[in-house]
């Protein structure tokens, strides 16, 4: 009987042990969904460009986050302001999004839409060729991020030199 408990034992440790995480997938989509609201942190916005009110993060086209993206703004403010998080379908709507998580395979046209509107941009390795001014990327198992400065430059955006150190790459054209 011992033995057998103890075989049952060392074979349930094992498959612990040796099974991957369930939740690897989903904690690189959680850090993603923490990063974005603490992006705004490190960006100044021109005059006038943010209505009043709590500051907009919009996800648009394809949806990775489901409910973590609203638990992480949640808790979050930016110079004493809360945030709220809209779904979109497309660019249209969007004027008031301080932040744009554009995912799915239109990001190119959706990116396109926002033309030169000083809107923070952000995109993963799998939505598209085209990147937003920030794109997360996984190096090393790790989620990491490029900037487009120079992208963020032509919005009227200035992203902060502490999060420009941040990044694994940073376009300045």
């Amino acid at each position: 009987m011992r033995r057998r408990f103890a075989s049952i034992l060392c074979g349930a440790l094992a498959a612990a042990l040796l099974a991957p995480p369930a939740q690897a997938a989903v904690s690189d989509t959680a850090v993603k969904a923490a990063f974005l609201p603490r992006f705004a942190r490190y960006v100044t916005w021109p005059a006038g460009a943010l209505p009043g009110g709590p500051v907009t993060i919009c996800v648009i086209g394809a949806d990775p986050f489901g409910a973590m993206l609203g638990q992480a703004a949640a808790s979050q403010q930016v110079d004493g302001r809360p945030f709220t998080v809209r779904h979109l379908s497309s660019a249209a709507g969007g004027g008031d999004c301080a932040i744009a998580f554009v995912g799915g395979s239109h990001a190119g046209e959706i990116l396109a839409a926002f033309g030169r509107r000083p809107i923070l941009t952000v995109t993963d390795s799998r939505s598209s060729e085209q990147r937003g001014i920030i794109h997360f990327a996984i190096v090393g198992g790790r989620v990491r991020f490029f900037i487009d400065d120079g992208q963020a430059r032509a919005r009227g955006l200035t992203i902060s030199s502490r999060l420009l150190a941040l990044a694994i790459g940073v376009d300045q054209q």
